[in-house]
């Protein structure tokens, strides 16, 4: 089954490794958890959501069941036709809500025979101010979002056509670390993962063990995943013989984010031009 995992948001706690690792504050060190979410430049780029009233067209809330024993809930959007192919939303750091929701409906019809799921990583918690989403974001357990994502791999790995799983992940910042961590929990499923200028995985173990291509959009005028961190982390997976694709935009951190007040709209039509070609290629869509 095609699982595309999408997943939005600023700051990323490498699950796996059980490490905090920083992409909203310049050169930080990234030792254990660190309070990034604190910092005021990154408050400053990224301006809380307007209230949005969104009424659902076709998706719906679902709940199943977690490895640790829980449950997890997720924003389900079903293709039409019976599909191998499944999308999977990451939220960005102020939890699932309508925008996320609203979002997951509109990539649905843009990649069109795909099932679609919003993740809900904070279980319930939305954020509504800077101060909220860095509280909820840095008490996200890295256990409990992985047992989140596997959860769900184990609830869509059975589909209608019962036929081999194909996967595609893509996200931004936090979600483009995401992205990738996500294309590791996957394993041989993964046919495609985006990182939108998420925070680069540095330990080189792992990078052996990704089994996609990986396309990185990187904004040169990024403030907080410096240069030299991105060129040394594509550098570890072409040295690992993993093919990687580099764009670049002559643009700020999170410029494709439209709550940005430096928000590109140009940069960001063609990163999502470029994106859905990716994906489309890795997924086989027409």
């Amino acid at each position: 089954m095609n699982r595309l995992f999408i997943t939005s948001g600023l700051v990323l706690a490498s699950f796996l490794s059980g490490q905090a690792q920083s992409c909203c504050i310049k050169k930080a060190k990234c030792d254990g958890l660190v309070a990034f979410a604190s910092d005021k430049a990154f408050k400053d780029a990224h301006l809380a959501p307007e209230p949005l009233d969104y009424k659902a067209e076709s998706g719906k809330m679902i709940t199943y069941n977690t490895p640790d024993g829980k449950t997890a809930n997720a924003f389900q959007v079903k293709s039409v036709s019976k599909t191998n192919k499944v999308v999977y939303v990451f939220h960005e750091w102020w939890g699932l809500n309508d925008y996320i929701k609203r979002e997951t409906e509109a990539l649905q019809k843009e990649l069109g025979n795909v099932d679609v799921y919003a993740l809900d990583l904070y279980d319930g918690k939305i954020a509504s101010s800077p101060d909220s989403a860095g509280k909820y974001m840095m008490g996200m357990k890295p256990e409990r979002a992985a047992s989140i994502i596997k959860g769900l791999v184990s609830l869509t790995s059975k589909n209608e056509l019962s036929v081999p799983t194909e996967i595609a992940t893509i996200g931004w910042c936090m979600g483009g670390s995401w992205s990738f961590q996500a294309s590791l929990l996957a394993g041989s499923d993964v046919k495609a993962c985006v990182m939108y200028y998420g925070f680069p995985e540095k330990d080189v173990e792992k990078l052996k063990g990704l089994k996609t291509e990986v396309l990185y959009i990187q904004a040169l005028q990024d403030g907080f995943i410096s240069k030299e961190d991105v060129t040394t982390f594509l550098g570890q997976l072409k040295s690992a013989d993993k093919k990687v694709t580099l764009k670049q935009y002559e643009a700020v951190h999170a410029f494709a984010n439209p709550s940005n007040p430096e928000y590109d709209k140009v940069a960001s039509a063609d990163a999502k031009s470029v994106s859905m070609a990716f994906i489309r290629k890795g997924l086989r869509i027409k």
